[in-house]
């Protein structure tokens, strides 16, 4: 098979287009031909090295998110899935630890991610376990499809499972242009949410309200938290969804109402931040680290998307040929939304 790969790290120049061994598949396994795969940030983080995932291999096939059709089956599983259109959930958990036996799979130590720890999805070909490929309906494009599991699972992880997000509740969430910010946005309106973005520039904002949003904050020109506070009638956000780090997080206390949740889950702008301890416990805050999603949280996030209309969050497709081009877009802040690549 053809696939984009890398067999050392440094910079977009090493991910080159090689002919790879087919993968086969074993027993409780499939094979899928990849139609299309989302970037994702963390393509570029292990590239550009060390790698952060357990059980990384050099040369490595990168690709979390991807969709396509199962062309073969491992011992074990039904020949009828031969043809059926999939996407990947591409965490994969050991199944046997006590979290695993508890339903907490999200929290597994042993985890495997396609993509991430073994090959994914810049490969036409992938085997991946038949539980994790899940059946697309009809309706739902693939290349659509292929973009889901990363920021969508990782919104619906925030706002519903860690956030407890509510009806007619009014949501912060920050960077408008961002393929997980987009998801947020469109879930939580969708779940009956007032939401509000947050961008440096003013043609983001104007992205993020194109996706649903109620109201944008640029936060070159303004305090983020005193505009919150104008936009709620200085009662203050009953939730926020940082991924970014420390560079909103005080902005972001600030902007909630008391007894409000701050739900955190990225390190974009790094991974410390200086925190007053009574601006929290005074005002009964709550600050939420959001892990991982579990099996079943997937299956609901696509069982919840497949049931909507959703607006597309693809900034552009290319061809899997121009990798580098799409990490290089991507680590220069050029994409807005999801950047796919097809095969």
């Amino acid at each position: 098979m053809r696939a984009a790969l890398y067999r050392s790290h440094g910079g977009p120049n090493v991910l080159e287009i090689a002919d790879f061994p087919d993968p086969v598949a074993g027993p409780g396994d499939v094979v899928v031909r990849a139609v299309a795969v989302g970037l994702n940030r963390l393509d570029l983080l292990q590239r550009s090295g060390p790698a952060l995932l357990p059980h990384f291999q050099l040369p490595h096939i990168a690709g979390m998110d991807f969709a396509g059709t199962i062309e073969a089956v491992g011992p074990g599983v039904d020949p009828a899935r031969i043809g059926q259109r999939v996407v990947i959930n591409p965490s994969i958990s050991c199944g046997t630890c006590g979290l695993c036996r508890q339903g907490a799979d999200n929290l597994c130590a042993a985890k495997t991610v396609i993509g991430g720890s073994v090959n994914g999805g810049y490969g036409e070909l992938v085997a991946v376990p038949a539980s994790h490929a899940l059946a697309v309906p009809n309706h739902m494009d693939l290349v659509e499809a292929a973009i889901l599991p990363t920021v969508y699972s990782r919104a619906w992880q925030s706002l519903f499972v860690s956030g407890r997000l509510r009806i007619g509740e009014t949501l912060l969430v920050h960077a408008a242009a961002s393929g997980v910010t987009i998801a947020s946005v469109h879930l939580a309106k969708r779940a009956g949410a007032r939401v509000i973005v947050t961008a440096r520039t003013e043609a983001e904002l104007d992205f993020g309200r194109e996706h649903g949003a109620d109201e944008g904050i640029n936060t070159t020109t303004t305090d983020v938290a005193a505009r919150a506070l104008d936009l709620t009638d200085g009662r203050g956000v009953d939730i926020v969804l940082d991924h970014l780090g420390p560079a909103l997080f005080d902005a972001s206390i600030r902007a909630l109402r008391p007894g409000g949740r701050l739900v955190f889950c990225g390190t974009t702008t790094g991974d410390t931040v200086q925190l007053h301890l009574p601006t929290v416990y005074h005002r009964d805050v709550s600050l939420l680290g959001s892990a991982s999603y579990s099996f079943a949280d997937f299956e609901q996030m696509l069982s919840f998307c497949w049931s909507g209309q959703l607006k597309s969050i693809i900034d552009r497709r290319l061809p899997i040929d121009e990798v580098a081009r799409a990490h290089e877009l991507m680590a220069n802040d050029e994409v807005r939304g999801k950047l796919v690549l097809l095969h």
